[in-house]
């Protein structure tokens, strides 16, 4: 069984935390299935963008939520846009935003990069 996104989101949070980084969530979205993005920022104007992996990266049996990285090391400002087209296309999504001046992700090996694919 899956874990729910507001359960998830709050692991993450947590997790961020305990490690020294800054995490908060910016958009609350539907507690049990809510699509999750993660932004990560270096506090110093640049920012990464992790989103829910198409089905494909997914293995079969698995119920692990997967990631892909759709911006890396780009302008906050790109990544809030995509973020309120997102937004705009389904406001159930939870938007968990990460401050690190090395921008971990803190996601656990399920990063996949679209640019490497």
């Amino acid at each position: 069984m899956r874990v729910t996104s507001e359960i998830w989101v709050s692991a993450l949070c947590r997790r961020a935390t305990a490690q020294g980084a800054f995490a908060y969530i910016t958009h609350k979205g539907a507690a049990s299935a809510g699509a999750v993005f993660v932004m990560t920022s270096d506090m110093a104007g640049c920012a990464s963008l992790y989103s829910p992996a198409l089905q494909g990266y997914y293995e079969k049996g698995s119920h692990d939520r997967s990631f892909e990285c759709l911006f890396k090391s780009v302008p906050e400002s790109e990544i809030r846009a995509k973020l309120e087209s997102e937004l705009k296309f389904d406001p159930d999504i939870w938007i968990v935003e990460i401050e690190d001046k090395d921008q971990r992700h803190f996601i656990e090996d399920t990063i996949h990069d679209v640019r490497e694919s």
